[in-house]
């Protein structure tokens, strides 16, 4: 239980006193039941901070939240309380960014990042607008973290076009994934083939994050990744999964290789993850992206006859999108949340939960309590 044991979490302004270390001990699994995403939605991916690396401020004192739904805004009128609409209503976006912007330390360096991110999926040319589009909004809403794979179709070369076209390659936090061992008959290089390929799509000379996809060929890839490493193609290396049956597996790598982050599913509905990869994590200093934190969309099918909270309010939360990031970022393991979007209004919706203050360890109890209620 010690290694769950949360840091001081405070705003870039403020400070909150430590919750009680047995505060975050085990949760009941709920799960790792996950669905194909919904059409026109990208398979979403994230992750959160560590014990002594954080920044956020966990706050239970009620407040008033301004809160509006996106065709109101485009009529010109912001109304409505979140709470009485089964997914609540999109924040006014400037009440969202007067907030302070939450962020997270990597623990092999310091280096801080957005608790915030963007995961992507398979992308075809017919979505270079949108991600474009998604991009700039997030530079400008301070976002950084961009997670791809040299596997996920045209992802890499479309980010890779609409950074260079953008002018905020430097200002990001590139994440990419690679696989080991022969291509079998698959269209997609592998190892050194692969990030190559991967460097040459995203138009840039190095990736902050280059990352075994789903375990695939670890062994085979450390020694080229910490090469690459070495020669300042890469500055963290990882290794990811998004499936409950790998986590044992995943485990094991934590402990025999030397990574800097890992990337895990885990949501409010999935909390597998929270059993004992994240408290290894802790115990291991390594950074975490946390994945599916929408369950692949099945959490909004599952809250649509929903209201949210009351107390939501308290921690700056008018969404389900919000609740369910907040809940994903507040665990001290986790280093940043990457959930997927195609749609703009979703976007700026899921960097809303990356600030503002985060629930303490009674509230996020709280949380689950109320999301595992049926009805």
């Amino acid at each position: 239980m010690d290694a769950l044991s949360p840091s001081s979490f405070s705003c870039e302004v403020t400070s909150h006193v430590q919750s009680p270390p047995s505060a975050y001990g085990r949760v009941a699994s709920r799960g790792g039941r996950r669905r194909r995403a919904r059409a026109g939605t990208i398979i979403q991916h994230a992750a959160g901070n560590h014990q002594g690396a954080t920044e956020g401020c966990h706050m239970t004192a009620r407040t008033n939240c301004s809160v509006s739904r996106r065709d109101l805004l485009e009529a010109g009128v912001v109304a409505g309380i979140a709470t009485l609409l089964p997914r609540g209503l999109p924040a006014a976006e400037p009440a969202e960014s007067s907030r302070p912007l939450i962020t997270r330390t990597i623990p092999a360096s310091g280096e801080r990042i957005p608790a915030i991110g963007i995961g992507t999926d398979s992308f075809s040319d017919s979505v270079r607008d949108d991600i474009h589009a998604e991009l700039k909004r997030m530079s400008e809403l301070g976002g950084t973290v961009i997670d791809t794979a040299a596997s996920y179709g045209d992802s890499e070369a479309l980010i890779g076009q609409a950074l260079e076209s953008l002018g905020t390659r430097d200002k990001m936090f590139i994440a990419t994934k690679l696989v080991g061992g022969t291509s079998s008959g698959s269209s997609t290089p592998t190892g050194a083939a692969s990030f190559q390929r991967s460097l040459e799509r995203l138009k840039t000379s190095r990736v902050e994050l280059l990352q075994v996809h789903n375990l695939n060929g670890v062994a085979a890839l450390i020694p080229l990744m910490q090469e690459w490493k070495k020669a300042g193609k890469i500055r963290y290396i990882g290794v990811t999964t998004s499936r409950v049956s790998q986590h044992a597996e995943i485990m094991d790598v934590m402990r025999n290789y030397p990574f800097d982050f890992i990337q895990v599913d885990y949501s409010i509905a999935n909390r597998d993850a929270a059993e004992a990869i994240l408290p290894l994590a802790l115990e291991r200093k390594l950074a975490v992206l946390a994945n599916l934190p929408f369950g692949r969309a099945s959490l909004f099918r599952q809250a649509s006859e929903r209201q949210l909270p009351g107390w939501a309010a308290d921690i700056d939360v008018t969404t389900w999108a919000q609740y369910f990031l907040k809940y994903v970022i507040s665990h001290p393991a986790v280093t940043c949340a990457i959930p997927g979007s195609t749609k703009l209004s979703h976007l700026v919706d899921n960097q809303a939960a990356g600030r503002g203050r985060l629930p303490d360890a009674a509230l996020r109890r709280k949380m689950e309590e109320y999301w595992d209620r049926k009805s």
